[in-house]
Formats: structure tokens, sequence, C-alpha cells
């Protein structure tokens, strides 16, 4: 007998006709996740398996897997082949003392002499006969034995079931462009467009050298974190510091944050097509600060053509906070280091800004010159 990682996929049963695609998708993600591990990567159905891996290993690779979107739930179980004897044998490799439990069977095989009731009949009672103090509960159990009997000559068995991240296969969605900042909610946001099967990219905005390069770090130890989730991520870095004097210098500082954003969004629209992105992605909530109404949205959509996705714009502060603290960028976006948005943030930013009134101010500044320089100086680096 020997042990293996079994792993279920989410919702790619949905997909009817175009399932092949999503499923190709899965098993390359799975193998570049553990790359750098000595195991293999085997499909069965609308099961995946990791087998002939050394044991060291073994939480190393759960680490990964787990967080490879597309996947529901993993297993840690052990192979036996085909025969009821040999499955007897193997349930001795599991703990059954002083609890209750049930026997579940899948009998894929359908040339294997007893039927799945048959076999969860025998294995019961050979743990109810081995551990005198188990007793049998069908539907409040305390451990549930998995008994998957497959067409392929083997059976796998296992006891508990680890939870993964879900969603779609990164790149099965297209891809696009997220603006992260060093905050709690961008981070969140980037996360939950890769988890739909987006393929990311980041976009960075600095004020160097008004912010100091521990700020830089924070978000690219950011990127690190949500690398995890979406394989190889390409972060870009973009020196807003001549924008951000060049607005402060001739517009009215009321209409600061509307300003930037207008400018950020131009710039991310170019490098977007660069980039042969499909979106744009904020970590905007709804009335969340003063750039965040519907008139500051409304203001920062109408200088770019392509989609800007939101996918926080109806949580509040602490749902975005828990899945911050669930995937682990919360406590790096808590760190005390500015961003650009941050350092010349006006006292009394407008709320609502018309925007006839953000044109008229936007004419007092070479728009198309200061984007034009923010790309031709633009940075990245790629996160593995």
């Amino acid at each position: 007998m020997k042990r293996l990682i079994i792993l279920r996929y989410s919702e790619i049963h949905l997909k009817g006709d175009n399932r092949g695609f999503f499923e190709r998708c899965l098993f390359d993600n799975t193998v570049n996740a553990i790359k750098d591990i000595n195991a293999i990567v085997d499909k069965g159905g609308a099961r995946y398996i990791i087998k002939d891996y050394d044991i060291v290993d073994e939480k190393k690779l759960i680490s990964r897997l787990t967080k490879v979107f597309g996947f529901n739930w993993l297993s840690v179980a052990i192979c036996v082949e085909n025969d009821i004897n040999k499955i007897i044998d193997a349930v001795q490799e599991f703990q059954f003392n002083n609890c209750t439990f049930r026997v579940s069977t899948r009998r894929a095989d359908k040339n294997f002499p007893l039927h799945s009731n048959e076999v969860s009949a025998k294995i019961g009672e050979f743990i109810l006969k081995t551990y005198s103090n188990c007793i049998v509960n069908l539907e409040n159990f305390d451990k549930e034995l998995v008994i998957d009997i497959r067409e392929n000559g083997y059976t796998y068995m296992y006891l508990d079931s680890i939870k993964c991240a879900g969603g779609m296969p990164t790149g099965s969605a297209g891809k696009a462009l997220c603006l992260l900042s060093g905050g709690i909610d961008s981070p969140v946001a980037t996360y939950k467009i890769a988890k739909r099967g987006a393929k990311i990219f980041g976009l960075h905005f600095h004020s160097y050298p008004y912010t100091s390069e521990r700020a830089k770090q924070k978000v690219i130890d950011l990127a690190k974190v949500i690398a995890q989730y979406n394989g190889e991520f390409k972060l870009y870095f973009v020196n807003f510091t001549k924008v951000q004097e060049t607005i402060h210098k001739n517009c009215n500082p009321k209409f600061m944050i509307t300003l930037m954003r207008r400018i950020m969004m131009r710039i991310a629209e170019k490098l977007a097509h660069k980039l042969n992105c499909k979106a744009i992605v904020t970590g905007e909530s709804l009335g969340q600060v003063a750039s965040q109404t519907m008139e500051g949205i409304i203001s920062s959509n109408s200088v770019v053509s392509m989609p800007i996705y939101r996918p926080l714009i109806g949580d509040d502060k602490n749902e975005i906070i828990d899945v911050a603290k669930k995937i682990g960028t919360f406590d790096i976006s808590i760190l005390p280091y500015e961003d650009c948005c941050t350092v010349f943030l006006p006292r009394n930013p407008i709320i609502k800004p018309k925007l006839d009134s953000v044109i008229l101010e936007e004419k007092k500044i070479n728009v198309d010159e200061l984007v034009e320089e923010c790309l031709n100086n633009i940075e990245f680096i790629k996160i593995s």
C-alpha cells in the first residue's frame, strides 16, 4: 500500500462541453504549483492524484495544493489493490479509538464482487471487532472512512478532507490588471478576481522619495502572498511623484484624489492593453472613503473604455479584513509604511465631484504628457 493525495475540483463539473479546457488548465496549474517537488500528477475522472512523492514532502504538497484555485477538497489517502482482504488490512492504518464512525463506499468498479453496502458493512464489522470502544453512527459521527473503489484496479481510502481554495483555474477567464496598493483592500480584490480564474498582473503607484523603499517592499511581500494562489505574478511599478506634485501645485487641493485616480486609470488602461488584459481591477468599496462615492467612481470610469472590476464594491471593512486574515495579507497590509495615496491626501477632499468641475481642474495640467512619462519609466519584477 502507498500514500497519495486526492484532489477534487470545484465548479468545473458544471461546464458541459467546455469542461476539458478547464480540466487541462487546472492540470497545468497543479503541475506548476509543485514543479520543484519530486511528485507525479495524474488525473482520473474528476479526481487529480498526486503520487510517488517522498513522505517528508507531504505537508509542503498540501500547503501548495490547497492554494490552487479550482480545487474544492483534498484528502491524503492510502492506495491498495481492489481486493477486499487488502482493503481490510489497510483499515489498520487508521485510528478509531473511542469514537463514533461510519464507512462510506463508492464502487466505480462494477466488476468488484461486493456491492457498496456490503463493503461498508464488512469494514464496519472489522472496525467494531478491532476497536471495542467504537460505535457506528451514520448521522452524527466523529470519523468517516471513505472507500473509493476505482475502475483502474485501485482503491483509495481516507478519513479526512481538507478544504481547498475553490474557485476556477487560474488563466481560464483571461487576464486582468490589478491596482495593488499597500493597504488592506486591494490585495483582497486581487485575490478575489484571481479566484474567478483571471490571470492577474499587478500595478503599484509609489511616490519615492516621499515614500520609502520599505513601502515598496511591503507591496512586493503582498504580491508574494497572492502569487501562492496565482502562480507567476508580474508586478509593475510606476513612480507617481511628478503627477502628484503637478496636481498639488496647479489644481484645487480638494480635487487631488479625484484627479490622481483619473490619471492612474489612464496609465492602467494603456498598460493593460500592452499586456493583453481585458479588465482593470481595483479594491474600491462603495462609500468607504471620499474617492469611492458613486460620483468619484463615475469620474474614474469616464476616462477609460476598458471594464473596471470592483470585487469588493458591496463589502464592508470587517468582511474585507476577514478575507485578508484568511489569505495571509492582513499583517503585511497594516505595516506603517505609506503608499502614494496617503502622502498628498488633502484634509477635505471633495466627496461628490461633478464631472464638469473635474474636467475643468484637469485642464490645468498636461495629462497626456504625465501619463506618457509614467509609462516610459515603468519597472516590473516577476514573482513566483
